[in-house]
């Protein structure tokens, strides 16, 4: 089992201002959490390289990139797209690099140099619609991904789970009219970002998980709503939108996933994988605010990609209390006294 783990150290320079939850740190807590681990000598380390125009303009129209690129501020100096996505000078090379990441995952699976692959990167990308920067997000990370294995290597069905604890809106929009891509989505439900969050499509597929939801719900769901749907459509590849905010420790959201929880759904993405397209798989980073649960998730998702040993509490434990979310980051819109930032 070759697992790849592609990252960038530029990916580290995207800023949104101090109090932001999406933070520099949050790469470098899984950075060091896994070479505390050991799991980092267990993967093949590379650099991202950044997404070209002409591959970002598969997913995002020309126009919305030429505006995005007038907008970078002077170094030192922030500015606001949206309530929650800010930019500055060095946000969109960062974009680029996330972006361009999971490019290089899907060359590698394609081309055999990799039987899997984790993108470590931000900006994340989940949120990003084909016209709109929002939700922390500039591109469209897997799109990107998705739409270059279908240029480059004319892979056909293409199957992107994403198990973020928000629900995935750009991966919806760009892909609502192509029934070759299945979206599988869990999300807390009734919450940001309020859009898409009831498919009309029959390849778009929502699992929306109520507050304080624990990790046999979660898997009872997954199997009961994901694989047959999987297995139906016969995926050539999987894309992963990996977010780890659904932890029961993650301040952003109320369900109460554990870190076992991320190898469990990670091994069932593999074995569909197995069963369908050779094996590859490429996952891209999304949320995970709680530094802690996020490294340590992370770990777990890696080891289930790198083929390694890790044992499942989940009989040894009881689901914890849900979570009270701030009502700042989670309350609907027409709802908030003030901006979030």
């Amino acid at each position: 089992m070759i697992t790849s783990y592609i990252s960038h150290s530029d990916c580290g320079n995207h800023f949104m201002g101090p109090t932001h939850p999406e933070s520099p740190l949050r790469l470098q807590a899984i950075q060091r959490q896994l070479a505390l681990s050991g799991v980092i000598q267990h993967v093949q380390q590379y650099d991202a390289r950044p997404a070209t125009l002409e591959q970002l303009a598969r997913v995002h129209p020309m126009r919305h990139l030429q505006a995005l690129d007038k907008c970078p501020p002077q170094a030192g100096q922030l500015l606001t797209l949206s309530e929650d996505t800010v930019m500055c000078a060095d946000s969109l090379v960062a974009a680029r690099l996330a972006a361009g990441a999971v490019v290089r995952g899907v060359d590698q699976v394609m081309r055999n140099q990799a039987d899997n692959v984790f993108c470590a990167v931000r900006p994340p990308g989940h949120h990003a619609e084909r016209a709109d920067a929002m939700g922390f997000c500039f591109y469209n990370n897997v799109a990107v991904g998705a739409l270059h294995a279908r240029q480059q290597y004319g892979v056909r069905r293409i199957a992107i789970l994403d198990f973020d604890v928000h629900q995935g809106n750009g991966t919806v929009d760009i892909f609502k009219h192509d029934p070759d891509t299945l979206v599988c989505s869990s999300f807390q439900n009734a919450m940001y970002p309020w859009r898409y969050l009831e498919s009309r499509w029959e390849h778009i597929h929502n699992t929306p998980l109520a507050e304080g939801c624990g990790s046999l719900d979660f898997r009872h769901a997954i199997e009961a709503q994901w694989l047959k749907k999987l297995d139906d459509f016969k995926p050539e590849l999987i894309l992963i939108s990996a977010g780890f905010d659904a932890h029961r420790e993650d301040p952003m959201a109320e369900l109460c996933l554990e870190d076992d929880d991320y190898y469990w759904i990670t091994r069932l993405a593999m074995d569909v994988a197995r069963r369908h397209c050779q094996g590859r798989v490429v996952s891209v980073l999304e949320g995970g605010y709680c530094l802690e649960a996020l490294a340590r998730s992370t770990e777990a998702h890696v080891k289930a990609l790198a083929g390694l040993p890790m044992e499942d509490g989940i009989s040894l434990r009881h689901s914890p209390p849900a979570k009270h979310a701030s009502p700042k980051v989670h309350a609907r819109p027409d709802e908030r006294d003030h901006p979030l930032f």
